[in-house]
């Protein structure tokens, strides 16, 4: 199953993410993928709404994890800085653990991902203009996708 939001200010991004955040469920994966700058933090900073997080969200570009807590745990990649890296990082436990795991670049740490996850490809079209492909990857992601009301 596979849905297309369009989204005309960061404002719109993040709306778009509290429904994702509200509608996740523990042990669930989103992964993030989209050039730089095309909003990944922006939209999770919506999820971390959705999730009643308080602390503000930002990149965690230079520390690839930053942990948030709320209504559940919320486990923030940025696997940019991964490519190439094969060792054990104990990451798989924090992916497939109680908490809602968002991450950016997933290509870099694919072989962690289990089969079941929400793809979500964000593709710039204008300075604010970004345009959301969100693929299911499995029964429970197929619900969540059925429930957003945008």
């Amino acid at each position: 199953m596979e849905k297309i939001f369009k989204t005309n200010k960061p404002e719109e991004t993040k709306e778009l993410g509290k429904q994702l955040g509200l509608l996740a469920k523990e042990n669930m994966v989103f992964t993030l993928t989209g050039d730089l700058g095309a909003g990944k933090t922006t939209l999770t900073q919506g999820i971390a709404k959705g999730l009643n997080i308080e602390k503000t969200v930002s990149s965690p570009t230079f520390t690839i994890l930053k942990i948030y807590h709320g209504r559940m745990d919320l486990y923030h990649f940025d696997a940019y800085r991964l490519e190439g890296l094969h060792q054990d990082l104990g990451f798989e436990e924090m992916i497939d653990g109680d908490g809602l795991t968002v991450i950016e670049w997933p290509m870099y740490i694919q072989d962690m991902i289990g089969e079941e996850f929400l793809e979500i490809e964000i593709k710039f079209i204008e300075e604010e203009v970004r345009e959301f492909v969100l693929k299911a990857n499995g029964k429970a992601y197929e619900e969540l996708l059925g429930e957003i009301q945008l």
